[in-house]
This record gives structure tokens, C-alpha cells and sequence, in this order.
């Protein structure tokens, strides 16, 4: 057939009766295919829940549930007096120094607080000061310039609600002169603050990405109107998904993060502009063969429906493989994010069939008319006409793919390219995670400032100090034994200070702060030197936790558990969790893209090889992720769930890829040698999943 390569089969014709059928009536359909989906798209907004309402608090979910550091958290509530643990911190620091009068409100303000008689934290339950003055907080690197003060709220509150009573407690109270606060900070305050900058900035990146769609699409088919169908086409499905996502979470209980819609906006942009680009690309061709409008939108949909909703289908399985997480935080993704894919699955199989036979050449304006003169003169005129020298280049691909199909070309080919991405992939060795909550915050923000303040005062780990919760039977009474204990600790790399019995000054500390009213219990807070939900600290912690039964036994407390509690330790267990998940949900992944791969394709080697190839590509988009921003920007570690999402999302949408080209590959072998079939189909193929895979990185 004229305008495609010498000899390639139309591949429409080997399509099966139930593709033929659906191109058929989605064609003769077209104009109450389009009115549907806008009406549909209306029906979402005026009747369905935006995602506000279905939102839910989100820290709870970045941990396992059955973490021991909850469960060493939640002992030493109940064996203590007092909590010492909180996420919710007050700062107040001045670098010329605070005034005894300023330190001194700091513990009235706290035991008015704590006894009740502060009217302006009528929701606060208790709080715990510290300065960094009497020494109670060794290697704090001022001296009477800081003060950090613990929050501590009723279990019924959100976390929303207690950073804002938090805000409105430091407001009305803390404003004399000399008080100096920064402000408040902690895990809470910064995850919240987390996501309003994701959610206020999602507007500009919506905007930005939109332009890079429009723009790419545009100079790849040399029109105004593509871009605008293919916009229009993600418009509706945006539209209609986050409702019913919103409200699918609602009746099935799951409470669905507010995270969820940029990832959701990322994700539906992507997919569905591959999936118009694909629809595109094979319907220009058809137009440039001379082919009818309706025909030649019909023929694409026939062709084209198989392959992409084969891909669709793998992209919605990897994402609800999710489902099998153990951490809720990830877990809930699992639903939305599949349920995004099938409705914009949906809308492009549908509307953009419709618009290919509404639209005609029109869809391609101004280029189409330019390229359709030249392919009229070749017909006329047997041979290329002026400007041919724009147009053979596609027969020079299929010469390059010839040669390299050629076995002695291919094997070297296929062994260097395995190198590049095993080298790229090595950068996986080096991989730190961690949780990146309050550095990775704009640094004039509220928590980032305080933060700054409490550290430049103290030490990094003061904001979350990891606890170490020593249960045993008279164990309070052993007070020589901790303070070696607490000292064999203190001079372990990474470790800034410790308070415990063995605390200078111990003797000022509130009852019930170090050892437990029954004797049985006993209380180190340690103080690290680093980010406390960083990479590095985490680590360190590792250590102490490693070493811990052995100094025990060597202190003469052999009988003597010990738990870890605090934030660090949540992080450290969230990320030993987030790799048990990946090797759990890449197996559900990947099996489940196994099958659909054999299924669509009916073979057994060609998906295994499929899905090797795309397991290579993930490992090098990891490791070459890692050396770029840990070793070239300097960045300390990667969020610790990046990696995990990342991993379901390459591997399923390089499967998407994968089912376009092979898919088209397998029918042209139906009728011409293999090699042949890969020459003809690659060079077709390339140029669309090179364009799709642009825009959903941009995305």
C-alpha cells in the first residue's frame, strides 16, 4: 500500500471479527460517542465527590502498622508517667542568647500547660521544654540560645488539628519580648506542609506539562490540531477520574491520600497522550495512502483498539498489584491509580476513534495537506517529487533495522546494550533511602526555618529523638549499670548526646521521665548527629540496634530487653518493609503482566524476554536516578517510597511499549519471515514510542 513501508502488510486486515466489529460501531458511533463523554464528564463534577472530601491523614499510613517501634512506643506510654515522644515540636532561638526571663516562661509555660491552667492550649495535653543551657542534652552546640518544647495532644485530633492548635497556642502565647520563636516544626506539621506545597504547585506543573504535551505533539505531527484532541481527550479523562475515584474510595472504606491526585494527573496525562499518539500515528498514515476518512479512521481502530487495550490492561494490573503492600500508604495507591488507568483506558479507545472519523485530515492541519501533495506527485509522477529529501528517510530506518536484525549485527548489539544497562543499573548498590519530610520542604517555610533553628542550637536529631525502652524485672533500681550502658552508647559514631540516668543534672528531670514507676523500666532518649529520617541516621541506627544485646550482656543486663522507639526507627522499619513490598508486588506485577503478555501475544519466550527487557530498564532508571541526584547533586538520600512506585510503574508501562511494538511485529510475521517483519515494523514503530515515552517523562 502507497505511504507506508515497500511491502508492509495493513495490518487492519489481520485484525480480529471482534476488533473489526468494535472499529466499526465506535466509527458509526462517533458523534454520540463524544457528546456521551462530555456529558458523562459533567455528570462527575455536579454528582460525585471531589477528592477533598474523601481525603484521610496520611502519616499513619507511612509506617507498617505492626512496626515493633510502635509497639516500643506504645509500652513506654503505659509504663511511663510521662511520653517523651511526639511529632509535634515548638522552637524559640535567638543567636545572641535567650534571657533568663525568656527560658524561664519556657517551663511556665510548659507546666502550665501540662496541669491545665494554660487557657490558650485547651487542646494541648501536656508538653515538655528543653534549652539548651543546664546540659540536660549533651552535645548540643550552644549554649543558652535555643529552646524546643514537645507538644503533646488528645489521640482524638487530627494531625491537621493539632499543628493548628499548636500554631494558635505559640500565637497568643508566646509573643512577649525576648521569646524569639521560629515556630513549629516536626513530622506532622512538615507532612502536611508536604502536601499543600505538592497540591498548591499542582496547578503550575499541570500547566507546564500541558504546554510540553502540546508541544511535542504539535512539532511531531506539524499541527495545531492534534494536540488539542489530544488534550482534550486527557481532559475529559482527568475529569471524570477524580471523582469517581474519590468516590469508589468512599464506598469501599479506603481512605485515599491527598497525594493521590498528582500522581493520578502524572499518570493519566501519560497514558492517554501514548495512547493518542499511537492512534494518530496510524491514522496519518492511512490518510497519506489515499485512504477515505471514515475508512481510514475505522481501519486505525481495528488495528490499534487489540494492542492498546492489551497495554492498558497490564498498566492497570502492575498498579493494582499494589494492593498487596504491606504499608497502607502505598496500598491505597493500589486502587486509585488502577482505576485512573481503566476509566482513561475507556475514554481513549472510544472518543479518540471518534475523533479520527469526525475530523479527517483536518486532525493533522496545517502539515497534512503539505505531505499529502507530496505523496500525490509520487503516484502522478512515479517518483518523489521537489522537496523529496524529507521524505525517504524512512526507507533509510528500515536499511539500519535490516542490518541490525542481521544475527552476527544483533548479537553484539543485543550483548553492548545489556553492559550499558547493567553499568547504569550498578548505581542501585548506591542507593540510600530515607524519609526526605522536612528537608525536602522550601527553606522559608515554617518547619524548615524551625527546624534549622532547633538543630543550629542542639544537634540534627533533637526534633526526633529515638527512644530505647529497657524492660526487665528491677531493672530501674540498676543505675550503675545503665550509666555504663548510656555511656558505651553515647560514643557510638552517630550518636550526639543521650539522656538517661546517667545524665548530668538527671537528678532536675520530672518523676517518671527515665525509669518507670514499677522498677521494671527504664528509658534512654538518644540524640543522633544526623537527619533523623535521613539515610545516614538510619543507618546508625541499624548499628546501635545490632549492638545493643551484646553491650547489654556486657553491662550485666543480659536479662534486660531492649526495643527502639521514635521516628528513626519507624523510618528504618518503613524502609526494611518498603523492599519486602517491592519483592512482593514486582512478583504479583510481574506475573500478572506474564500472563497478559502470553495471552495477547500467544507465546511463552517472547514475554519472558519482554519482561527481562523491561526489569533491565528499571534497574538502569534507578541506578542512573541514583548517581544523578545522591552522587552529581549532592542529595543525601531518595525518598524511601520513589523507588518502590517507580519500579510498578516502569515495569508495567514498558510493558505498554513493549505490546505496541510487538504486538504490530507478531502480525506482520503472520504473513512475511520474522526478520522481515522486525526491518518493516521497528523503523514504523520507533519514532511514536520514542514521542509517548518523551511526553510521559515530561509528564
Amino acid at each position: 500500500m502507497a505511504g507506508r513501508e515497500s511491502g508492509s502488510v495493513d495490518q487492519a486486515a489481520v485484525a480480529g471479527p471482534v476488533a473489526r466489529g468494535v472499529a466499526w460501531a465506535l466509527v458509526r458511533l462517533r458523534l454520540v460517542i463524544v457528546a456521551g463523554w462530555i456529558l458523562a464528564a459533567i455528570g462527575a463534577v455536579l454528582y460525585l465527590p471531589g477528592p477533598s472530601e474523601s481525603e484521610g491523614e496520611q502519616v499513619s499510613d507511612l509506617v507498617p502498622t505492626d512496626a515493633p517501634a510502635l509497639e516500643a512506643e506504645i509500652a513506654s506510654f503505659r509504663l511511663f508517667d510521662f511520653p517523651l515522644l511526639t511529632r509535634l515540636v515548638m522552637v524559640q532561638r535567638d543567636p545572641d542568647g535567650l534571657s533568663p526571663e525568656a527560658q524561664a516562661r519556657v517551663y511556665a509555660r510548659a507546666l502550665a500547660i501540662t496541669t491545665g491552667a494554660e487557657p490558650n492550649a485547651v487542646d494541648i495535653a501536656g508538653a515538655f521544654p528543653v534549652t539548651n543551657t543546664l546540659g540536660l542534652l549533651p552535645g548540643s552546640s550552644e549554649q543558652s540560645t535555643t529552646a524546643v518544647t514537645y507538644l503533646f495532644f488528645r489521640p482524638d485530633l487530627t494531625f491537621r488539628e493539632q499543628t493548628e492548635a499548636a500554631r494558635r497556642f505559640a500565637g497568643a502565647a508566646v509573643n512577649e519580648p525576648g521569646d524569639a520563636l521560629i515556630g513549629i516544626t516536626g513530622a506532622i506539621p512538615a507532612r502536611l506542609q508536604q502536601t499543600d506545597v505538592i497540591l498548591r504547585y499542582l496547578p503550575v506543573v499541570e500547566i507546564a506539562t500541558v504546554v510540553l504535551i502540546s508541544l511535542i505533539v504539535g512539532l511531531y505531527f506539524g499541527s495545531l490540531v492534534a494536540p488539542l484532541i489530544a488534550l482534550f481527550t486527557s481532559g475529559i479523562a482527568y475529569v471524570i477520574s477524580l471523582p469517581v475515584v474519590a468516590w469508589a474510595g468512599a464506598q469501599l472504606g479506603v481512605s485515599l491520600p491527598r497525594d493521590l491526585e498528582p500522581v493520578i494527573v502524572v499518570l493519566l496525562l501519560g497514558i492517554v497522550t501514548d495512547y493518542c499518539i499511537f492512534f494518530f500515528s496510524g491514522f496519518r498514515l492511512r490518510l497519506l495512502s489515499g485512504e477515505p476518512r471514515v475508512i481510514a479512521a475505522q481501519r486505525t481502530t481495528a488495528e490499534y483498539i487489540p494492542i492498546i487495550f492489551t497495554a492498558g490492561l497490564i498498566v492497570a494490573a502492575g498498579t493494582a498489584a499494589l494492593l498487596v503492600a504491606s504499608l497502607g500508604f502505598l496500598r491505597a495507591f493500589g486502587p486509585g491509580l488502577a482505576l485512573t488507568v481503566l476509566i482513561s483506558l475507556a475514554v481513549a479507545v472510544t472518543l479518540v476513534p471518534a475523533f479520527l472519523a469526525i475530523l479527517g485530515k483536518a486532525l493533522f492541519w496545517p502539515r497534512i495537506s503539505k505531505l499529502h501533495r507530496e505523496r500525490e506527485w509520487e503516484r502522478l509522477h512515479g517518483g518523489p517529487g521537489p522537496e523529496h529529501e524529507r521524505v525517504p528517510r524512512r526507507t533509510l530506518r528500515s536499511r539500519v533495522a535490516h542490518v541490525m536484525t542481521a544475527r552476527p549485527v544483533a548479537a553484539p548489539v543485543a550483548l553492548l546494550a545489556l553492559g550499558l544497562l547493567v553499568v547504569a543499573g550498578s548505581g542501585l548498590l548506591r542507593m540510600d533511602l530515607g524519609f526526605t519530610l522536612i528537608n525536602g520542604l522550601p527553606a522559608k517555610s515554617e518547619e524548615a526555618r524551625a527546624s534549622v533553628a532547633a538543630m543550629r542550637g542542639f544537634a540534627d536529631g533533637v526534633l526526633s529523638p529515638t527512644l530505647v525502652l529497657l524492660r526487665g524485672e528491677g531493672v530501674a533500681d540498676r543505675t550503675a549499670e545503665l550509666r555504663e550502658v548510656q555511656e558505651t552508647l553515647g560514643s557510638e559514631p552517630g550518636v550526639a548526646g543521650i539522656i538517661g540516668p546517667g545524665t548530668p543534672l538527671a537528678s532536675n528531670l520530672p518523676p517518671g521521665i527515665t525509669v518507670s514507676g514499677s522498677g521494671d523500666a527504664a528509658r534512654l532518649v538518644v540524640i543522633l548527629d544526623s537527619d533523623p529520617l535521613g539515610g545516614k541516621a538510619i543507618d546508625n541506627l541499624r548499628s546501635l540496634q545490632r549492638k545493643m544485646p551484646e553491650t547489654l550482656s556486657a553491662h550485666g543486663l543480659s536479662g534486660v530487653r531492649a526495643s527502639f522507639a521514635g521516628d528513626t526507627a519507624l523510618a528504618a522499619e518503613a524502609v526494611t518493609q518498603t523492599f519486602k513490598d517491592l519483592t512482593r508486588v514486582g512478583i504479583a506485577a510481574l506475573v500478572i503482566d506474564l500472563v497478559l503478555l502470553i495471552g495477547f501475544l500467544r507465546a511463552l519466550v517472547a514475554p519472558l524476554y519482554l519482561l527481562a527487557a523491561s526489569v533491565l530498564a528499571l534497574a538502569a532508571s534507578l541506578g542512573l536516578t541514583t548517581y544523578v541526584f545522591q552522587l552529581i547533586l549532592g542529595r543525601g538520600e531518595l525518598t524511601y517510597y520513589v523507588p518502590f512506585a517507580a519500579a510498578v510503574l516502569l515495569v508495567s508501562l514498558g510493558s505498554d511499549y513493549n505490546v505496541f511494538l510487538m504486538g504490530r511485529i507478531w502480525r506482520e510475521a503472520r504473513v512475511r519471515p520474522l526478520r522481515e517483519a522486525v526491518s518493516t515494523v521497528a523503523p514504523q514503530a520507533s519514532r511514536a514510542i520514542a514521542v509517548a515515552g518523551l511526553t510521559l517523562a515530561l509528564s
